[in-house]
């Protein structure tokens, strides 16, 4: 059941490059016209309707952040919806990438608040009206809870895609075995793995919205 997530290869040649890069292959060509077909059209609103959400919490100087964040949101989107084909390798069921993601950019939200306002940053790790026995060991646990935040964001998104990734493969294998011996208890999996479907591509899209919204209220913190 988990040799589905193991990264594959062809020749030597990892797939899981193929995997990460085809996705922008469905994005439109950029052309010197703003739109010119409805995919253009479609594409234009769902990018202004995820760059709108992302960007309400944060101020006009976390709007630089913009493509940055609305580019890693329709990444994991494609990457998640994909990797609910048949014969197909999701990329963000791997934790190591997952981090590669995730730590970059939430050392860069630390570090821009530390250059900007490196009182208020360090002020998060002490609320005010501390009692004076406590000090060491609040700051110890903000501290903590501070460094663990990439962890949370890589094994949150890996730990919701596997599952579901799993439990479409027991259901769909339930299915099959029970087609023989039992095909009404088998119509009833399968209607059961249909809904299952479309949970997980629910998931798929929510699992992309969180990690990229975690990390603009991350940012909010820190400008």
């Amino acid at each position: 059941f988990f040799d589905q997530f193991s990264s594959p290869s062809l020749m030597g040649i990892p797939l899981i490059l193929i995997a990460t890069t085809f996705p922008a292959l469905l994005l439109p060509s950029p052309n010197n016209r703003w739109v010119t077909d409805r995919l253009s059209t479609l594409q234009l609103w769902i990018i202004n309707l995820i760059t709108k959400q992302l960007m309400t919490p944060l101020n006009k100087k976390g709007h630089k952040w913009a493509l940055i964040l609305t580019s890693l949101m329709v990444f994991l989107l494609l990457i998640n919806l994909l990797g609910l084909l048949p014969y197909t390798f999701t990329p963000t069921t791997q934790l190591s990438m997952n981090l590669a993601l995730a730590f970059p950019l939430w050392l860069a939200t630390i570090l821009t608040g530390l250059r900007n306002q490196p009182s208020i940053s360090l002020g998060h790790l002490l609320p005010e009206g501390t009692p004076t026995l406590l000090i060491p060991a609040l700051i110890l646990i903000e501290t903590t809870s501070l460094l663990i935040r990439p962890l949370a964001l890589g094994v949150r998104l890996t730990a919701n895609l596997t599952a579901g990734h799993l439990l479409i493969q027991l259901i769909s294998t339930a299915t099959t075995t029970l087609m023989s011996t039992m095909p009404v208890v088998s119509l009833l999996t399968l209607l059961v793995l249909f809904l299952l479907t479309i949970l997980e591509v629910a998931v798929a899209m929510i699992q992309a919205y969180v990690f990229v919204l975690l990390l603009s209220l991350y940012l909010q913190e820190n400008i």
